[in-house]
């Protein structure tokens, strides 16, 4: 037998290597913290987004009271988020902001 590999093992050996380099790595955990920040920088000025904050808009709805509602999911705050809306400024955030606010707004669900 010559020195070498075979047809079937140059195969397996090419399917393993582009499905490694093909596989989508794990997603990264939204993280409230940095939602936290991102709401007292861009949100606090219309919404209550923690329980120190003393003034907000009258007519829009607290952070908790969002987290509260029945049918809360962060994923469904953070396609929210990432949609334009004519009662809201349109901040232009990326996936990971909307994430990281919605992740916080959930936090707030007591």
């Amino acid at each position: 037998m010559r020195a070498g590999f075979t047809h079937l093992q140059v195969l397996v050996f090419a399917t393993a290597a582009l499905s490694g380099a093909l596989s989508i790595p794990p997603a990264v955990a939204a993280d409230a913290d940095h939602g936290a920040v991102l709401a007292k920088r861009w949100c606090a000025s219309c919404h209550l987004v923690d329980s120190d904050q003393k003034r907000a808009s009258a007519d829009v709805p607290p952070f908790a009271a969002i987290a509260r509602k029945s049918d809360f999911t962060a994923e469904k705050v953070a396609f929210f988020l990432l949609e334009p809306h004519p009662k809201m400024p349109d901040f232009h955030l990326s996936r990971s902001e909307a994430a990281d606010l919605a992740a916080y707004i959930g936090a707030l669900r007591k």
